[in-house]
């Protein structure tokens, strides 16, 4: 099995307590502490820690080189097509959160990255729609592309649903309705942020949740709004300003879809 770090493993009673020791650390922004906690003797693992170390860019704008570290070793040991294809899915979302944040301008590579996963990847593997969600970033975000985004992202959901990933699947809900947010359709909007708030809620995902408390807070009228954004700035605190990329969105508010 190619275990993405996108995925939800590790929330369930009969989940393996491996996982479930690296989901609790991972979901308080413990991406180093839960990636320790991984063997390195399957390729499954190695990429694992790959998508541990890619999520904190994403999250922090940090630890960039011991992303590339954990890729390299994750690239240097997958064996099948599937898990080359995972590597080089996490090989974009790197190189496109370095873009995102302007650490470096990487979208070709970004691009090539996730092409070549999705000549690898076969299109029923669960790992498919997490390709399908980062082509969606990557249409949306980097090329300014909202309806090939939706597109992505719609597949994506409909993959997420049919694996039973309820993580992705809170992505899916919260990027859709950034969408339609844009389009100002706000009651859309509002019931696919409520949605991912309540799947990250359910699932204990801390680091996720102050992001869809915010974006709940974009499509609501006072006070809620203000009650929403509050309880966001507290969680926001409590994990030491983790994601960076929410300060933004916090003060002033401001519309739209955000980064994760």
């Amino acid at each position: 099995m190619a275990y993405s770090a996108m995925s939800g493993n590790g929330t369930t009673a009969g989940d393996d307590p491996l996982q479930t020791a690296v989901w609790r650390l991972r979901s308080r922004a413990c991406w180093a502490d839960a990636a320790a906690l991984l063997p390195s003797d399957t390729p499954a693992y190695t990429l694992q820690r790959a998508g541990l170390m890619v999520e904190r860019c994403l999250y922090t704008e940090r630890g960039w080189e011991e992303a590339e570290d954990a890729l390299r070793t994750a690239e240097a040991v997958a064996r099948s097509d599937e898990e080359r294809g995972a590597a080089a899915c996490e090989r974009g979302q790197l190189a496109y959160a370095a873009t995102l944040h302007g650490v470096r301008d990487r979208a070709d590579e970004a691009r090539a990255a996730l092409g070549r996963a999705a000549a690898l990847i076969p299109p029923g593997a669960p790992v498919r729609a997490l390709l399908d969600f980062r082509r969606g970033l990557l249409a949306e975000n980097l090329t300014s592309a909202p309806q090939a985004a939706r597109a992505a992202y719609r597949r994506a959901h409909a993959g997420a649903t049919a694996h039973a990933d309820p993580l992705l699947l809170s992505f899916t809900w919260r990027h859709l309705a950034g969408l339609a947010l844009r389009d100002g359709d706000v009651s859309e909007a509002r019931h696919g942020f409520a949605e991912s708030l309540r799947i990250r809620e359910e699932l204990g995902y801390l680091v996720g949740t102050a992001p869809a408390l915010a974006s709940l807070a974009d499509t609501e009228s006072e006070p809620e709004a203000s009650r929403l954004r509050e309880e966001a700035g507290r969680l926001f605190r409590l994990l030491g300003g983790v994601p960076t990329w929410l300060a933004r969105q916090l003060t002033p508010p401001s519309p739209g879809a955000a980064t994760a």
